[in-house]
């Protein structure tokens, strides 16, 4: 039997292998926590037509939230959306029953506006990508 890696072209194999990872993973750390929790959530602020102009998804598990992604049309930068998205997802954790929410932003994105709303800078990765920073924040609810 041959055990080499190999890497994975195929669009439709990547994404079929990447979940069943995923699922793997997961059932590995819930059977070793005890946290079978885990739900995924999407916000989502329309224009009132079909498009999404703002929103946020991430997932919830074992008291914590974890925020993925979170994002703003740039027309709308500035004016309270990416609070209020903000604040949909902490109360989406809170009702979860989380007693925190992390993320990590970039220094060319937004960590600023995250430290603004009570996160905490907890740690950064240098030079990732290279010329930056990735930063990690936590706020505890």
């Amino acid at each position: 039997m041959d055990y080499s890696p190999t890497e994975i072209v195929d669009e439709s194999a990547r994404s079929r292998i990447a979940a069943f990872l995923t699922d793997r993973i997961y059932e590995f750390n819930a059977k070793t926590t005890g946290h079978d929790d885990a739900r995924d959530y999407v916000i989502a602020v329309s224009d009132g037509k079909a498009d999404v102009v703002a929103g946020a998804n991430g997932y919830t598990w074992g008291a914590s939230c974890y925020v993925t992604n979170l994002w703003v049309t740039e027309a709308l930068r500035g004016q309270g959306v990416g609070r209020s998205v903000l604040a949909a997802v902490e109360d989406c954790a809170r009702r979860r029953g989380c007693g925190q929410i992390i993320l990590s932003s970039h220094t060319f994105q937004a960590p600023d506006f995250y430290t603004h709303h009570g996160f905490t800078e907890i740690f950064r990765i240098p030079d990732y990508p290279k010329d930056y920073d990735d930063v990690w924040l936590v706020k505890p609810l």
